[in-house]
C-alpha cells in the first residue's frame, strides 16, 4: 500500500473558502476519468447549505491539503435502506488528478470511515451499520473501494438517446389524468410524490424538508420543464426534466436529462410513465436539446431499463455500489 505523504492536512471542510476548490477538485476528476458529470459553485453551494440529521456539511465533509492546496475531498451522509436492513453511511470522494497514486485517496477513505464510525456510535438503531460507495465503473475509485474491502452489491447505467429527431408520439395521458404547471405552492406535494413513488426501490434517501432544499435550491432548477400527471389533488407520476448550461458548455454537447422518472404505486402499469417520458423528450428538444440522458438502477424492479430502451435511450456509462459492514473496520 502506498503510504499518503507526511505534510497530507485533513480538515473539516469550510463551505465559506473551501467551496471553489472543491468543485475543481471534483470536475478535474470527472474530466479525466471521462465521466460525463461537471459540478459549478452554485450547485455545491446548495447542496451544502441545508444541514439534516443525515447529512451537514461541516460534519460530513473534510479536504485534504498539501502545501495549503486542496487536492482531494471526501463527504458522507447516511440513510435508512428501504427495505429496512441497513443503515448506510454512503461515503464518496475525490483526487486531483495529478496527485493520484500517493496514497491520499485511502488516507482519504480512511479518514471518511473514521468520521462515519464516529457518528454512527451516537446513533440509537437497532439496524446494522454499514459503509457504502459509490463509483464510475473501472474508474481509481470503485478500484480503491474494492481494494479496501468493500463488495459490489449493485450497478447502474447512465442512458443517452442520441438524438432527439423522429421521436415517436407521445401517446395520450390515461382518463382522468392531466398535466398540470408545477407552481411554487406545490414543490411540497410534488416533491413527497416522487420520494414515496421511490420508497420500494433499492436504496434509501433523505425525505428531509434540507434535502428537498438543497434540489430545489440549485441554480439551474427550473420546474418549468417538470412533467406531472395529477389524478385530481394527487400527484400520480412525473419526470423532474432540466437542462445545465455550464455542463453542456464545458462537455460541448446539448444534453437535456431526464432527472427523476416516477409513477405512484396506484397508478402503475397504465402508461404513464411512457407518456410522460416522450413528452419530455419533445420538451427537450423544444428548448434547444439534441440529446437526452437519464440514469438508472439495472436491476430496477418495474422494469425501467426495458422502458427507457423502448423510448430510444442506450447505455451510456456503467457506475457501481459498493458496501462493507462497519463491523468490518480495522
Amino acid at each position: 500500500m502506498i503510504e499518503a505523504p507526511v505534510d497530507l492536512r485533513i480538515r473539516p471542510f469550510d463551505p465559506d473558502r473551501d467551496l471553489a476548490d472543491v468543485v475543481r477538485v471534483l470536475n478535474a476528476e470527472n474530466e479525466a476519468d471521462d465521466v460525463d458529470e461537471r459540478e459549478t459553485p452554485g450547485d455545491f453551494r446548495s447542496h451544502v447549505a441545508h444541514a439534516s440529521e443525515q447529512f451537514d456539511a461541516r460534519r460530513d465533509i473534510g479536504v485534504g491539503e498539501l502545501g495549503g492546496r486542496i487536492v482531494a475531498v471526501a463527504g458522507q451522509d447516511w440513510v435508512d435502506t428501504r427495505d429496512g436492513a441497513l443503515r448506510e453511511h454512503r461515503l464518496w470522494g475525490a483526487v486531483a488528478p495529478d496527485y493520484r497514486r500517493r496514497g491520499i485517496g485511502t488516507a482519504m477513505l480512511a479518514d471518511n470511515e473514521r468520521r462515519a464510525a464516529a457518528l454512527a456510535s451516537t446513533h440509537d438503531t437497532d439496524r446494522p451499520h454499514t459503509y457504502a460507495g459509490w463509483a464510475s465503473d473501472g474508474r481509481p475509485g470503485a478500484r480503491l473501494l474494492e481494494a479496501s474491502g468493500y463488495e459490489l452489491v449493485r450497478w447502474f447505467f447512465d442512458m443517452v438517446r442520441p438524438d432527439l429527431e423522429d421521436l415517436p408520439a407521445p401517446p395520450p395521458l390515461p382518463d382522468g389524468l392531466e398535466l398540470r404547471p408545477v407552481t411554487p405552492d406545490l414543490y411540497t406535494v410534488v416533491w413527497q410524490g416522487n420520494r414515496e413513488a421511490f420508497r420500494d426501490h433499492w436504496g434509501g434517501s433523505d425525505e428531509s424538508e434540507a434535502a428537498m432544499r438543497r434540489f430545489l435550491d440549485a441554480p439551474h432548477r427550473d420546474p418549468t420543464l417538470w412533467l406531472v400527471a395529477f389524478d385530481g389533488d394527487e400527484v400520480a407520476a412525473g419526470v423532474f426534466n432540466g437542462i445545465y448550461p455550464e455542463q453542456d458548455a464545458a462537455l460541448g454537447i446539448k444534453r437535456g436529462w431526464l432527472d427523476s422518472v416516477f409513477t405512484r404505486r396506484p397508478w402503475r402499469r397504465r402508461g404513464l410513465a411512457r407518456a410522460l417520458i416522450l413528452r419530455s423528450l419533445v420538451l427537450l428538444r423544444e428548448r434547444g436539446m439534441t440529446s437526452a440522458a437519464l440514469g438508472v438502477d439495472a436491476d430496477n424492479p418495474l422494469g425501467a431499463l426495458g422502458l427507457y430502451e423502448s423510448a430510444g435511450f442506450v447505455v451510456h456509462d456503467r457506475f457501481t455500489a459498493w458496501r462493507k459492514p462497519m463491523e468490518a473496520r480495522s
